[in-house]
């Protein structure tokens, strides 16, 4: 890409965060398990779904697991920008091995892993100032290099609940209803690398509520349909503790639609986990922003456009 362009790209993209959380194109949480702070946009309805394949193996039980899982995430924008309700879940289907019997026994399971809903806002957005976010309209490096300036976070919050139905055999002790909570942050390092970290609550009124953090950092690659990333996951209740780690990509297939594939291992043996998903994520969208279409570039700005040739192509094409 035109290094001259670049700046003019970055103006476009800071000019959209500021006036609503939608993006121009789909805005996904997959492949990596942690929320974003920002919200998909109202009007936007937004489907991430996926099959996913695990095989443990318990040290300590002596018992041998195949699992596989769908999942899925319903979200939708509504009322403000900064607002999103959404739908969390996974249904899995397990063959279970016990070695310690003789002959070993065999038996399945099948529920929800987890079916939560809820509902995110966004509380603090640093990009929402357009001068403090402005490009440097006469600097390729500067625009993407890292900045102290990025390293403070957009902030949201999430409150729900975790829905279980009849007697999981995933979760027997479980109550059929808990409360979730969670604190989202999101920064921007640089045009090409975000970081995504969530602190979770979860299960709260239970006999074993859950502290959960996960840390995503992603990488959009020089052809930007394709983005990397790496996530840590770490769990700790009185009955289970853990730490997860995830590899991962995805591709743009259009503005609406993206793919993608994971591997993820943990570091124990009690269970030891090893798996791996592909998946989806579509839009509908459905968002109108009248602003979006005015041109509140300065006199100023436009001039350094013009000089770099890129205002004339931008102008043409609106």
């Amino acid at each position: 890409m035109n290094k001259k362009l670049i700046p003019l790209l970055i103006t476009l993209l800071v000019a959209t965060i500021s006036h609503s959380q939608y993006t121009e194109v789909i805005n996904s949480n997959r492949p990596g398990a942690s929320y974003s702070a920002f919200s998909v946009g109202t009007g936007v309805f937004q489907l991430e779904s996926g099959f996913s394949y695990e095989q443990r193996e318990h040290s300590a039980l002596r018992t041998e697991s195949n699992r596989f899982g769908v999942d899925y995430v319903f979200r939708y924008g509504l009322f403000f920008e900064q607002l999103e309700l959404i739908i969390d879940g996974s249904y899995a289907f397990e063959g279970v091995t016990d070695n310690s019997t003789l002959p070993p026994s065999e038996y399945n399971n099948n529920d929800f892993l987890y079916n939560t809903i809820g509902a995110k806002f966004l509380l603090f957005d640093p990009f929402k100032d357009p001068d403090r976010n402005k490009p440097n309209l006469y600097s390729w490096r500067a625009n993407n290099t890292f900045q102290w300036k990025n390293l403070m976070p957009a902030v949201a919050v999430y409150a729900g609940a975790n829905f279980y139905f009849g007697d999981n055999p995933f979760f027997p002790e479980q109550p059929q209803v808990t409360p979730k909570v969670m604190v989202a942050t999101q920064q921007h390092l640089t045009p090409r690398w975000v970081l995504v970290s969530n602190i979770i609550y979860d299960r709260f009124t239970s006999d074993d509520p859950m502290f959960n953090y996960i840390i995503t950092l992603t990488h959009a690659l020089k052809n930007p349909r394709y983005t990397i990333f790496a996530e840590h996951q770490g769990f700790n209740s009185d009955t289970y503790a853990d730490g997860i780690f995830r590899v991962g990509g995805a591709r743009l297939m259009n503005k609406n639609l993206q793919i993608d594939a994971s591997l993820g291992m943990n570091i124990k043996d009690t269970p030891s986990r090893l798996f791996g998903a592909i998946g989806m994520s579509f839009r509908l969208d459905h968002h109108t922003d009248p602003e979006r279409k005015v041109d509140n570039t300065p006199d100023y700005d436009k001039k350094a456009l013009r000089k770099n040739g890129a205002f004339n192509k931008f102008k043409n094409k609106n």
